[in-house]
């Protein structure tokens, strides 16, 4: 029997910008990134039970529930509030895997949300993004009320910013994801310990879609480029046309804002029909300006 449960739709985000700073002492990396939430999401349902702890996920295949951040947010949440003892978690999955959009971060935090919207009593706003920087640095954010944010230290830091007015944005999903920690692990071997200095982001570089294009960077892209030419092919368009390509995350998704220039090349010449990769495939989606409220069941 269900105790009370609860569903919203666990938003997907971009990365307009991201720096990595440096590796810290404990193995961590600090980053300067600025979030910004997309339409695509993935349905997820949380059930209170008795006792039964289970999660249901199509795309999980062989993968054990208990190693899934929806299902760990869940358990963490009960181990810190003595509440809910039992769950049933079901998730229906639009979010790419391992494409740079957050989507077991998205995940996690919707579980977080919901749990707390169920509890009698709810933690505070503080106390839940403590939770949920514990289980990644894009949980935070997601967990929030912020649609778009500066985001520092492991992603725990937030400044809310105002959201950019929405708009398309085309997803380019390459055949391959890529594992977060190796591709922090590929940059630290690329430059050393040397960072990109510090957090230099401010509100003002991203108040328009033109000043984000213009100031929006990611660190990663110059080691992941070399290596998987679907990636290098998407952003040379962006750099040889000005067009606002930009990888989100530590990859492989890139994503295009149409009708955006990140600069000008002295030219009024449309560029070529774009030829998408081999293999690649397109969502068009808008980007977000407010977070999907989470909806009591009855």
């Amino acid at each position: 029997m269900s105790l009370g449960a609860g569903r919203t739709l666990a938003q997907a985000k971009i990365n307009l910008s991201l720096r990595v700073l440096g590796k810290e002492p404990d193995g961590f990396h600090s980053i300067e990134t600025v979030f910004l939430r997309i339409a695509l999401g993935d349905d997820v349902r949380v059930h209170i039970r008795e006792k039964a702890r289970t999660l249901r996920c199509g795309v999980m295949r062989d993968q054990p529930q208990e190693e899934n951040l929806g299902y760990r947010a869940a358990a963490l949440y009960s181990e810190e509030t003595g509440w809910p003892h039992g769950f049933e978690i079901v998730i229906k999955k639009r979010i790419p895997i391992g494409g740079g959009l957050g989507g077991g971060s998205a995940d996690a935090a919707a579980v977080l949300r919901i749990l707390n919207t169920l509890a009698e009593k709810p933690l505070p706003s503080a106390r839940l993004g403590e939770l949920a920087s514990s289980l990644g640095s894009d949980v935070p954010f997601l967990v929030g009320d912020f649609a778009m944010a500066i985001g520092w230290g492991r992603g725990e830091k937030l400044l809310q910013l105002s959201p950019l007015p929405s708009r398309d944005v085309h997803l380019f999903l390459p055949p391959f994801g890529i594992d977060t920690g190796e591709a922090y692990g590929l940059l630290d071997r690329v430059r050393g310990s040397k960072g990109t200095g510090k957090p230099d982001l401010t509100a003002e570089m991203f108040a328009d879609w033109e000043s984000a294009a213009r100031h929006s960077v990611n660190d990663f892209e110059a080691v992941m480029r070399p290596r998987y030419p679907e990636i290098d092919t998407l952003l040379g368009r962006g750099d040889r046309y000005g067009l606002f390509y930009r990888m989100s995350g530590s990859g492989s998704t890139i994503f295009k804002i149409p009708g955006i220039t990140a600069r000008s090349i002295g030219t009024e010449t449309p560029p070529p029909r774009l030829t998408i990769p081999k293999g690649t495939k397109r969502i068009i989606t808008r980007t977000a300006e407010s977070v999907v409220p989470v909806e009591v069941l009855d």
